[in-house]
């Protein structure tokens, strides 16, 4: 009998017991925004930032709207501004260069190995081009950040690091988002902390993390955030720092706040469903595993593979048989976006020049979710159907 997986590919886990009741005690006072304070007490969104502070070892952390507001933050509070040129990577999702073109800056973009991070060879060749690096640990991979930063340094570029799907991960022991100037996270439901939207924002320099939280709507009232450079840093920004709200409320944060507690155990459990479908489709012909470095700690949320060098027409017929049989895959080579999935030349508003070699990789990379619902006997049977159906049109190919 042909197997059919019956599960969702978009749902998650519940929200913790402990953050509805935290979430039911916010909505009882009616005191969501951030600085609706009683007395001398934090606030939930305050709390969430000392706690993820101390989670990555940063010296600040800011709670903000979203993911891609952090980005845009971030951006602003190093400087850039409209005309700049930021580098970023080819293999990306839509709000890394929108962010960047949010503040009128231009992506110039960075090629993508078959172990999907940034091409450093690229980067380097083109490092002659910007002042500043968006760099995206897109989809969980992360490159050699030694080298990064050696030629990011040497050229003088300040990096920003996007960790949307690398929250919880690390390389050589050292968190993502701890390497640059600047680590953006998001807390969207599709990440690896589920508050709808959200995002979160580190830094240890006093001057960047002033301008953000001024950015980020508090007004005057910068002294009751979670994290706070000292006064004297406010003293000089504060005037000329715009008011570009985004602020997290405290609903958010006190859904946050026990997802964090059980982030590490979460971590875990996507990597023991990583494990069972990349072990379900190593050696399948025609299908190219990536292999994970040893220097990487890493947080196995969604997985890809990659069919190199495959037709488009065969690639779409993998992507029909496999959904036919109720597993849902992404692909990044489509010639037109497709729900998440686009390319760096679908993007318009950012000019780009082809890269042959990128293109050859992004044409050839599929992507899927592992949410936390799946048990790892959903991840087996996935593993086989996807395997089953390369192996049929592969041979069809041959």
């Amino acid at each position: 009998m042909t197997e059919v997986f019956k599960g969702s590919f978009t749902q998650q886990e519940p929200i913790p017991d402990e953050g509805i009741a935290a979430a039911l005690e916010v909505l009882r006072s009616g005191r969501l925004h951030r600085y609706n304070l009683v007395g001398d007490e934090p606030g939930e969104v305050a709390l969430l930032e000392q706690e993820f502070a101390a989670y990555t070892g940063a010296r600040y952390a800011l709670a903000v709207a979203s993911g891609g507001y952090a980005m845009g933050t971030a951006l602003r509070a190093i400087g850039v501004v409209p005309g700049d040129r930021v580098l970023t990577n080819a293999f990306t999702l839509a709000p890394v260069p929108g962010a960047i073109a949010s503040v009128g800056a231009v992506p110039v973009f960075v090629g993508v190995t078959e172990d999907l991070t940034i091409d450093l060879d690229d980067l380097a060749a083109k490092a002659d081009q910007a002042d500043v690096l968006m760099l995206s640990h897109m989809r969980g991979h992360i490159c050699d950040m030694e080298r990064l930063m050696a030629i990011c340094d040497a050229a003088g570029i300040t990096v920003i690091e996007d960790c949307a799907h690398t929250m919880g991960a690390a390389w050589n022991g050292r968190a993502s988002g701890r390497w640059g100037k600047i680590g953006c996270y998001s807390t969207q439901t599709y990440k690896h902390m589920n508050s709808g939207e959200g995002g979160l924002f580190v830094t240890d320099d006093d001057e960047v993390a002033a301008r953000a939280i001024m950015l980020s709507g508090s007004y005057m009232l910068y002294n009751r955030n979670g994290t706070v450079p000292p006064a004297e840093v406010f003293e000089r920004v504060k005037y000329d720092t715009p008011n570009v709200s985004g602020r997290m409320d405290h609903l958010r944060a006190a859904i946050l706040r026990p997802q964090l507690r059980a982030l590490d155990a979460q971590c875990a459990k996507w990597n023991d469903r990583y494990r069972v479908v990349e072990d379900g489709l190593r050696g399948t012909p025609g299908l190219g595993v990536v292999e994970r470095p040893a220097e990487e700690t890493m947080v196995g949320s969604s997985i890809q593979f990659l069919l190199l060098d495959w037709t488009d027409t065969a690639v779409a017929e993998v992507l029909k048989r496999c959904l036919d049989r109720g597993v849902e895959l992404k692909w990044f080579g489509g010639a037109e976006p497709s729900g998440f999935t686009s390319r760096y030349d679908s993007w318009r508003y950012a000019p780009s020049t082809p890269m042959p070699a990128s293109d050859r990789i992004l044409r050839g990379i599929i992507d899927m979710r592992l949410p936390l619902t799946f048990s790892l006997a959903d991840c087996a049977q996935i593993a086989r159907i996807i395997r089953a159906e390369v192996g049929t049109v592969f041979q069809a190919q041959a």
